[in-house]
């Protein structure tokens, strides 16, 4: 029997992995460069740190080889410029209100109950007047292409009722096929 190509063959006796994603993350915050569980899982899923998925009464977890995370750790030493900005920012801060010409969230109320704020001043104004006026130029447009439709078909009515007229009198000269009058 031939051993399926897609395992790779384990070169690390399973002694060698002790560490959980807890252990690693005491590590890294003691190196200064503190991250999310969900950061090492993606380092180990990744193949960055040295790891083995095993299965647990919960589900998986993995255990990482300690030297593995001191490797990375070191690597982001060397990666990282020299400017103090050595770990990225969990999410966006907002400026201060003092900063800014916004109200100061209130506190007073729950997310879902705050009123959106609403933009007003003159760019916004601008903006409305502009629209405004565009949509008064469309419906005049609209108003002369409804008139100019209404015309074009009653040019093709009178058409319609000339062509008729026509072919009546053509008929009896072109052998009676049109109408036979009896």
């Amino acid at each position: 029997m031939t051993p399926d190509p897609s395992r790779s063959v384990a070169t690390r006796p399973d002694s060698d992995f002790t560490l959980s994603i807890d252990e690693a993350l005491e590590r890294y915050a003691r190196a200064g460069h503190p991250r999310t569980p969900r950061s090492v899982q993606r380092y180990c899923a990744k193949g960055h740190l040295v790891c083995r998925l095993v299965e647990t009464g919960f589900g998986e977890k993995y255990l990482i080889a300690p030297d593995s995370v001191d490797q990375h750790i070191a690597y982001i030493n060397e990666v990282t410029p020299a400017t103090g900005h050595d770990s990225s920012r969990p999410f966006a801060t907002r400026r201060p209100a003092e900063a800014s010409d916004e109200k100061p969230p209130r506190t007073d109320e729950t997310a879902s109950q705050a009123e959106r704020p609403v933009t007003t001043g003159p760019d916004v104004s601008r903006y409305v007047a502009r629209l405004e006026s565009e949509n008064d130029f469309l419906r005049g447009q609209m108003t002369v292409k409804d008139g100019q439709i209404k015309e074009l078909t009653e040019r093709a009515r009178e058409t319609n009722v000339l062509i008729a007229g026509l072919q009546k009198m053509l008929s009896p000269l072109l052998g009676g096929a049109g109408e036979r009058r009896e």
